[in-house]
């Protein structure tokens, strides 16, 4: 572990790097200010943090906040897929148009301040950040494309990601996932958080946004309300590579993010429970989305020919045209001709035998070999 990992899982703020104090104080009162101490030194870090934020947040609004609630924004494009599937790697290469914008990870950490603070700060706190992504090795940084999902926690308190850093509570925040469980008040907050964090950024970039986070593709339903005009990417991959891949990032990730201890095997089994969930809903809910507003595809094809699958994806959704973006696309495919996946362990039976079982709609629905 370098120096750099080993800081951030020990007084790194994980999600909540720009929380409010009257926000934060709410996240710890409903978890019963219950704080391993192993984890008390990140608890300072986003308590102290959560006091300049609070006051930055209001110099911010002051300057800006009639600006952004006045913003006009374009329907953005939603990339989907369960987590570990490749949205990261789709989202990296549609990151190549400079047609389009997307949030950077500076900014869905710090989604009050963004406007006055990036510039500095993200220069500042970048040189504490490891290089890559702990559990994956993709190149990690303030400027780095990254899921909208993260901003949620530190602007409500109440999104999925939550039960990472309190598995205590996880039943609880589950219901983030698909909303379905949510109170009307909720989905409204969630509602309104989301359309503010879109206006924000197409306020700071000035162009469409590319949106990829995983929890999206069980809220297809939300988003077209909010978003009439949207326009979806959904990569699948095999689902046993996809639960290997899990395990790893779990256990990879749990010590950046976590402030209370949680039992892996509890991990895996809401993993494989949220999985089932997501496509249920996925399935139901894509039918709503209007004819040439969807395209679906895989990693496989992905990894082999990602210029061929773009350009694919591109004219489905009658995108700019392609011939913009490929010499930069494979500028930066160029880049990556050295990057080696995780190699992880096969699964053992009893896994296989569960996931055969649970997952099998997602099986069947796109060709995948229980075997």
């Amino acid at each position: 572990m370098s120096w750099r990992e080993a800081f951030l899982a020990r007084f790194g703020p994980g999600l909540f790097a720009g929380i409010t104090l009257g926000v934060w104080l709410r996240v710890l009162r409903e978890n019963h200010f219950d704080v391993d101490r192993r984890y008390w030194g990140r608890a300072a870090t986003i308590s102290f943090g959560s006091i300049a934020n609070t006051l930055l947040a209001a110099w911010e609004n002051w300057l800006h906040g009639r600006k952004v609630v006045n913003t006009r924004v374009d329907p953005p494009v939603f990339i989907l897929g369960i987590w570990r599937s490749g949205t990261t790697h789709l989202h990296n290469l549609f990151a190549q148009d400079d047609r389009f914008a997307y949030p950077t990870t500076y900014q869905v950490s710090y989604p009050h301040t963004f406007l006055t603070t990036e510039k500095v700060n993200a220069r500042l706190l970048n040189f504490f950040l490891p290089k890559q992504r702990p559990m994956d090795n993709v190149a990690f940084g303030f400027a780095e494309p990254q899921e909208d999902e993260f901003a949620l926690c530190s602007l409500t308190g109440r999104a999925l990601p939550m039960a990472w850093a309190f598995p205590h509570r996880a039943e609880h925040y589950d219901r983030y996932l698909t909303l379905r469980g949510a109170s009307t008040d909720e989905v409204a907050e969630w509602k309104a958080a989301l359309v503010w964090l879109v206006q924000k950024l197409t306020l700071k970039q000035g162009k469409c946004l590319i949106l990829k986070s995983p929890g999206h593709t069980c809220r297809v339903r939300l988003l077209l309300e909010l978003f009439p005009g949207a326009r979806f990417v959904h990569i699948r991959r095999n689902p046993y590579d996809v639960f290997r891949s899990m395990q790893h990032w779990m256990r990879a990730g749990t010590p950046v993010w976590a402030l209370q201890r949680g039992e892996l095997n509890d991990l895996y089994d809401r993993l494989i429970r949220q999985y089932r969930e997501v496509f249920e809903v996925y399935f139901e809910e894509r039918r709503l989305i209007p004819e040439g507003q969807l395209h679906e595809m895989n990693f496989e094809a992905l990894e082999v020919d990602p210029v061929g699958q773009l350009h694919a994806a591109y004219e489905a959704l009658s995108l700019p045209d392609f011939g913009h973006v490929e010499p930069a696309l494979r500028r930066y495919l160029a880049t990556l001709a050295g990057y080696r996946k995780n190699t992880l362990p096969e699964l053992h039976g009893d896994w296989r035998s569960r996931l055969a079982s649970e997952w099998r709609r997602c099986f069947d629905e796109w060709g995948y070999s229980v075997s």
